[in-house]
């Protein structure tokens, strides 16, 4: 059987950070093959790929991420804590991905599968492929996605809405009557965005916009010919709605750009009898509607995700493991997921 504390500490010690998740993907694949699961290499692009494994035709999918966000630090274990970049996000929810399906396969289980994608953190372009490519004798029903939600199951998460907006001006000698300035436009654009309502959804709340950026001029005494705001909206609309709202408060010297993820808000499947939650992150399920009904469930903490201290304990580890299995097995029992 896998030893997971092992396991994990030898898949933390391979850097994948977004473009580069090839080792990692390499012997996620070895260690897939030793238990029994066929492997198939998914390209995504020349040196990135999706992995996928099976030993039947998938009904319930186990799906996680290889990619992490940088940067890269190596492992410790101490006090039954396992720490170290991707330990909670997602190698963490690999290793107990592993181990619930060769549980399930050696007792004679073979509807499932696995498929772990690349650039989750970014763009999800792995996920964008799978959806496009899926064919068979993939079949799936339900997927489990893996991300740390503090061993709860995810009731959904809000849509992602991220853009850039460009200002332009004329730039000039700030003692004369010249312009416009590009940074004097672009703060009357974002003051607005601010003051917007972004929508309230009787599931996920209200939605919310952050202004993660904003770089302009060249000088106190020169009137700016540009300036730039990053935007992400944490959005409880559909894409169009949003950006509708985005563009009434333009105006002719700004414009928009939608630079990556937008999705709309996502629901998930949450088994009977299981406590649920509405989390704000994002994940791969929105890009991936061909894969079944979602479910969004791991071991460890958002909290700890991307951080300096990312970490994740050996026995939620082993909880997520059984609670991995029964819930892939309760899936297959079931009727139609729709």
């Amino acid at each position: 059987m896998l030893d997971l504390t092992q396991t994990l500490v030898d898949f933390i010690e391979i850097p994948s950070i977004t473009g580069t998740e090839e080792d990692y993907g390499d012997a996620l694949a070895r260690e897939l093959v030793n238990r029994g699961f066929q492997v198939e290499r998914q390209e995504v692009e020349p040196g990135r790929f999706n992995l996928l494994a099976r030993a039947g035709a998938p009904e319930v999918v186990f799906c996680t991420h290889l990619d992490t966000v940088p940067p890269f630090f190596g492992s410790k274990v101490a006090n039954g804590t396992i720490h170290g970049r991707g330990s909670c996000d997602a190698k963490g929810q690999a290793v107990a991905m592993l181990a619930a399906g060769e549980r399930m396969l050696q007792a004679g289980e073979d509807r499932i599968g696995f498929l772990f994608t690349v650039g989750e953190e970014e763009t999800s372009d792995g996920a964008k492929v799978a959806n496009a490519k899926l064919a068979e004798p993939w079949r799936p029903r339900y997927t489990i996605v893996g991300e740390p939600t503090d061993g709860m199951f995810i009731r959904g998460h809000k849509g992602l809405f991220h853009a850039k907006l460009h200002a332009h001006g004329v730039a000039g000698h700030s003692s004369q009557k010249v312009g416009p300035s590009a940074v004097h436009e672009l703060i009357r654009v974002t003051a607005k965005l601010l003051d917007q309502k972004w929508g309230e959804h009787p599931v996920f709340g209200p939605g919310t916009v952050n202004l993660g950026t904003l770089v302009g001029g060249v000088a106190a005494n020169v009137v700016a010919d540009r300036a730039e705001a990053s935007v992400l909206l944490r959005a409880v609309e559909s894409p169009d709605v949003v950006e509708a709202r985005i563009r009434e408060h333009l105006g002719e010297h700004v414009e928009l750009e939608i630079t990556g993820n937008v999705y709309g808000p996502l629901e998930c499947h949450v088994p009977e009898g299981e406590d649920s939650k509405i989390v704000a992150f994002g994940t791969d399920a929105p890009h991936m509607p061909a894969w079944g009904t979602p479910l969004l469930f791991g071991a460890g903490s958002i909290l700890d995700a991307h951080t300096d201290h990312e970490k994740i304990e050996v026995h939620e580890l082993e909880d997520c493991v059984g609670r991995l299995t029964k819930t892939a097995s309760d899936l297959l029992a079931r009727g139609t997921a729709r």
